[in-house]
């Protein structure tokens, strides 16, 4: 098979095949320059920073809500029979710590 294309239509395709190559060298070196790399890899690391904290506040939001769902009833009232012996273990700790802190001083 023989070219039926004219030289100057030869030469037309040169021309833009050059053109897309200075086009495709010019992404690349953008792409690959150590500024873009750079901005590249910050992104990503913020991208992930974001996606672990919002996972982590998604966690401690759950875990919030599932200790307060012990303590509080769905109406909003306190659940007495949770809260009381919970304060009052909280109390003998506070009061343990105390009557230690004070046989340290002495």
């Amino acid at each position: 098979m023989s070219d039926t294309r004219t030289p100057a239509q030869i030469e037309a395709d040169i021309v833009r095949r050059r053109e897309m190559l200075a086009e495709m060298l010019d992404e690349i070196g953008v792409r690959m320059h150590p500024k873009t790399v750079i901005g590249d890899a910050k992104a990503k690391v913020a991208s992930s920073v974001d996606q672990t904290v919002g996972r982590a506040f998604v966690a401690v939001n759950r875990t919030v809500s599932d200790v307060k769902a012990q303590f509080v009833s769905e109406d909003g009232a306190p659940r007495l029979e949770r809260v009381v012996p919970v304060a009052l273990v909280a109390v003998g700790l506070v009061g343990l710590l105390a009557v230690s802190a004070r046989r340290r001083r002495a």
